[in-house]
């Protein structure tokens, strides 16, 4: 019988400090990639999350949550010293908007034994803990399957340039890079996002996904091809963690097809179309539940079912 594969998540852990119109605020715990390691542990991953959390009521919430959905926690105290927060203030539709208070370092890691990492989000932009993240990615890249996402954060990466020249160095070590239309917005102002993916998908990975919110996805393939899947309809509590569900659903289709360790990038190109469409909607379907109720709370194994 094979073993599971080991699964990592580096990245940030953080309250959201959530205020709804007409609502007092509400403190829940979050960061996108601490999230994307929570919709893993709940699809029977068990994945560890390499992570900054203060000693402090916050981080040890945070602590909690994530180990009862069997996720293993790595974590060293931020410069700060307390755990980062994050006040999502939600519109009428549910939409979020982020204001962040954060500090960031990745505690050391024995990166040889993982054979899927995934990065993204704040920890891959902001110092000094980006380029440890950097520096993760370019050694494991070697021997597991790499995705990343840089869910754009303007509120604390001014300079999209820098920011750009950061994220495209992580792109182009990648396997997988999962981006919403949005965050391309961002990136490229003004250029329809799947031609930003285009170039993106130049750059070295086999594929990019970007997302477009209830509209669906298109999928940008190494060489160029691309097409659209289709999303899951949703009544929408709010898009909490959406993105980071999407991206766990993805993960894990793959790793359920057994795509995984030195050989991935081979083995996803070598997927056809339909096949990734497959793995595409295991993503959306995965998502169409988290959206569905406050907060991130993505779906178990058995309420997604089998990809």
């Amino acid at each position: 019988m094979s073993r599971q594969p080991e699964v990592l998540v580096a990245g940030e852990a953080l309250i959201d400090i959530v205020q709804r119109p007409g609502a007092e605020p509400v403190e829940l715990p979050g960061g996108s990639c601490a999230n994307v390691a929570l919709a893993l542990g709940r699809l029977g991953w068990e994945p560890r999350l390499a992570t900054a959390l203060g000693d402090d009521e916050r981080g040890d919430r945070l602590r909690d949550w994530l180990a009862a959905s069997d996720v293993t926690v790595d974590a060293v105290v931020p410069p700060s010293g307390r755990t980062s927060t994050a006040a999502a203030v939600l519109d009428a539709t549910g939409a979020a908007r982020y204001e962040f208070d954060l500090s960031w370092e990745l505690p050391q890691i024995d990166d040889q034994r993982y054979d899927a990492v995934h990065v993204g989000s704040i920890a891959s932009v902001l110092p000094p803990g980006a380029d440890a993240v950097r520096d993760l990615v370019r050694r494991t890249r070697r021997h597991a399957l790499v995705s990343f996402d840089p869910n754009a954060r303007p509120a604390i990466t001014t300079d999209a340039g820098a920011a750009r020249a950061r994220v495209e160095e992580l792109v182009s070590l990648a396997d997988v890079v999962k981006v919403s239309d949005e965050d391309l917005g961002w990136y490229f102002p003004g250029v329809d996002p799947a031609d930003a993916a285009a170039v993106w998908g130049g750059l070295g990975p086999a594929v990019v996904v970007v997302t477009r919110g209830g509209s669906g996805a298109t999928v940008v393939r190494a060489g160029g091809q691309r097409f659209d899947v289709p999303g899951v309809a949703a009544v929408v509590a709010d898009t909490i963690a959406a993105g980071d569900t999407f991206t766990a659903g993805l993960l894990d289709a793959l790793l359920s097809a057994g795509i995984h360790g030195a050989d991935a990038y081979a083995r996803i190109t070598a997927l056809d179309d339909d096949q990734l469409v497959r793995v595409v909607h295991n993503a959306h379907a995965a998502a169409a539940i988290t959206v569905s109720r406050p907060g991130a709370d993505p779906p178990t194994r058995d309420e997604l079912g089998t990809p």
